[in-house]
């Protein structure tokens, strides 16, 4: 599995369940091993966190969009 992968189906569980979200802002590379079930070498580790940090601002960006476009009748 890569990075990219690891990322993505970290997201969608973390975006699915708000403790889980909670407890990733507080201890990210703790939920990263939680998750995958291993212990990590650190740079793997912070590529995860930092990837799905990213994708969880974009994916907050993308909707805030796409509210403000309702706003204003563009679909």
């Amino acid at each position: 599995m890569d990075v990219k992968e690891l990322v993505e189906k970290l997201v969608d569980k973390i975006k699915d369940s708000d403790s889980l979200k909670e407890q990733f802002d507080k201890e990210p590379v703790k939920v990263i091993e939680k998750f995958l079930g291993v212990d990590l070498p650190d740079e793997i580790v912070e590529k995860v966190i930092d990837g799905v940090k990213a994708k969880i601002t974009l994916d907050k960006v993308s909707d805030v969009a796409g509210a403000l476009k309702g706003l204003f009748g563009k679909k």
